[in-house]
This record gives C-alpha cells, structure tokens and sequence, in this order.
C-alpha cells in the first residue's frame, strides 16, 4: 500500500505535509500511515481514493470483505 501511496503522491507532485493538510492530520500521522506504521481511517481512505481518481481497493489493496469489515467498525 505505502507504494502505491508513495507513487500517486509524487505523480502529483505533493508532499506528505501536504497530503495530510488535505486529511486535517499531522505531517507525522501521516507519514506514519504512508509508511504502514499506523492505518488509515475509512474517512481518509475515501478522500485519499477521491483525491487521487482511484478505488481504495486499487490504493489499499482490501478486498471487498476487508472493506465491509472496516466499515462496521
């Protein structure tokens, strides 16, 4: 997950400070979920996929039973 991140950050030419203005989180925060030291909320997971045209599942790689899993909680 944290390349494909990577990946669609710098196609955009953007900073993780920047990213995570965008999520209303800390640059730390941020870089840490990046680098799948933390997860990511549902919440940001939709802006992130909004942001950057793509699924979350094409950015997180979940299958549809993860993605129902992690919405109940």
């Amino acid at each position: 997950m944290q390349y494909k991140l990577l990946a669609l950050r710098k196609e955009k030419n953007e900073t993780q400070k920047d990213v995570a203005e965008m999520l209303g989180i800390t640059e730390a925060s941020y870089r840490n979920k990046e680098n799948g030291k933390t997860q990511f909320k549902m919440n940001e997971m939709f802006c992130l996929a909004s942001h950057y045209c793509h699924s979350i599942e094409e950015i997180f790689c979940l299958e549809s039973s993860q993605l129902v899993n992690k919405k109940k909680k």
